[in-house]
Parts: structure tokens; sequence; C-alpha cells
């Protein structure tokens, strides 16, 4: 495994910020790392980059002990935090070169700055200094000092914070290729995004992993309960709905239309179809609602 967690914990005090967590990450995965505020997600991040020490347990990236070996795993990760910290002073070409210099790259330093600024769409603002970009510009920056020695593992804190919608679309589809190839966590609270670009997601509350599996099966609908929006060119009377075996909810649409809940694992289209032609309606739209991220991710972290 690229990276492996055995009961990582922190602790602040008498608060754990984390909380005995354990998760393998393989490379060549898109792993969402998700949680509200203060969930603990930011903190091992912080671990894994070697930034803060954990109170107990272990971690290993590529083998190596990210406290025993501390050095080593740096150099095979890139990490982007939150904040994103940048010498605003400084041009982003000569931030990159000071990157590389801190990595050591010597000769290569010049082609992989050149490269980290075409690929991450530079260029038009490569003479500029730092403190003069959009806060877009200045992502593009960040991602381009955590990819700048080519690290096996990008540890990305909120890459697409501040991007419009062009740059994300560039931004997404560059993580995409890069985690065909490196082991790649994100954090973001823009579900859409893991949606999107995840393999996986790990969702952490209050310290403790509450979900650890790839995003169809966290989104497939036959966890709970089935959602399926109808739509008749008859007025359909909701007492009706609501004696189809298995319905348990019906809520109006617009026009004819209606949202109707059930709890019934099985396929609840052939019933709706049924229903109709039995009582000579004509159906006109029928439609299953998988649950999306954002949804799931509610579900598993609301506050109880």
């Amino acid at each position: 495994m690229s990276i492996t967690l055995k009961n990582l914990s922190k602790t602040y005090g008498t608060q754990k910020a984390v909380d005995s967590i354990s998760f393998d990450i393989p490379t060549g995965q898109i792993v969402g790392f998700l949680g509200p505020n203060g969930a603990g997600k930011s903190t091992t991040m912080k671990m894994l980059t070697g930034f803060i020490s954990p109170t107990s347990g272990s971690a290993t990236i590529n083998g190596l002990d990210i406290e025993k070996d501390a050095l080593e795993v740096r150099k095979l990760v890139g990490y982007l935090p939150e904040n994103n910290p940048q010498y605003t002073d400084m041009y982003v070409a000569e931030y990159l070169h000071f990157v590389a210099s801190v990595y050591q790259l010597g000769k290569n330093a010049h082609s992989k700055v050149e490269e980290m600024i075409s690929i991450t769409g530079l260029t038009p603002e490569r003479k500029k200094k730092i403190g003069q970009l959009s806060k877009g510009y200045r992502q593009r920056v960040g991602i381009a000092q955590a990819m700048i020695h080519d690290p096996k593992v990008l540890i990305l804190d909120e890459p697409t914070s501040g991007l419009d919608p062009n740059q994300l679309v560039d931004i997404r589809n560059l993580i995409i290729q890069l985690g065909k190839e490196k082991t790649v966590i994100l954090s973001t609270h823009i579900m859409q995004e893991v949606q999107a670009m995840c393999d996986r997601a790990i969702i952490i509350n209050q310290g403790v992993i509450v979900a650890d599996d790839r995003i169809e099966l966290l989104t497939s609908n036959d966890k709970k309960r089935q959602e399926i929006e109808v739509e008749f060119i008859e007025v359909v009377d909701k007492n009706l709905l609501l004696a189809i075996d298995g319905i348990k909810e019906a809520h109006p649409l617009k026009g004819n239309g209606w949202k109707l809940i059930s709890d019934k694992k099985t396929d609840m289209r052939v019933a709706l179809f049924e229903f109709a032609k039995n009582n000579q309606f004509t159906l006109i739209k029928i439609q299953v609602n998988e649950h999306n991220m954002e949804e799931v991710f509610k579900d598993l972290t609301k506050k109880k």
C-alpha cells in the first residue's frame, strides 16, 4: 500500500482531534478525505506530511514511517495546505525556482519549473508577483509547488478553492491525470468535485472514520430508500399513490409530477408502470434519483 494508517491519533489536552483512525490507500487511487469543519481532516494531513507528530498509532508512506523516516517521507509527498502560504513578493517563476532549490532538483530545476508553469496554466502570469495574482492563480501556484519534485503522493487540502468554473475544470482534469500514476488524497467541501474526481471517499466526523467506500457504493440507491420522480398527463390523487405497496411518501412537483419515496430495495418502476396501466393513467416521466455525495455526507456527519 502507498499509504497505511494504523490507529493514528492526535490529542490536544483532553480533546481528541483524531481518534485511532486506520485505512490503506494504494497507488493510482484518488481519495476524497471529507468531513465537517473541526472533524480532524487537516490534522490528519499535517501528521502525514510531518508538520505535527501523532500522539499514538503509526502511519507509513511507501513503507516509510512518517516519524522515523520523516525526511525521506517529505521527499515522497507533495502538499498543498488549506491556507496555501506563499512568498507574495516573489515572482511566480522565481518562487517555483526557489521551491525547486529546496528539493535540490539541480540541473532538472529549470525544466521542472517550466513544466509546472505549463500544466497548471500559469504561463500568462509567470512574470507577475504572487501578491498580484487572483486567488485562483495563487491556488495554481500552490498546486505547482506541491508537484514540482514529482512526488509519489499528493495531499491536497481544498485544491479547487477560489477557482472560477473554467479553472476548476482544468485543475480537476489535471488531478484526474495525476491520479493514474500517483496516490492522491484531497480534502474539499464541494461534494460535486468528489463525485467528479474521486474513486473513493473516506469521511471523518468528530475524529473518527464514519465511512470508507467507493463513491458508487456510498451513493447507491439501495442503501436506505428509493426516490422516484414521476409525471402523468392526468391529475393523480395522492392517496392512490400512497396505496401502492412500498410507497411511503408522495410530494407534489410542478404540473402533474410527484416525488415518491419507497422503502423497498426492488425497482419500483415496474409497480408504477402497472399502477398507471391499471388506472388508465398516462405516465410521461419516470426517473430514479440516486443519492448524491452531499446527501451521504449530511447523513453521516449530522449532529446527534
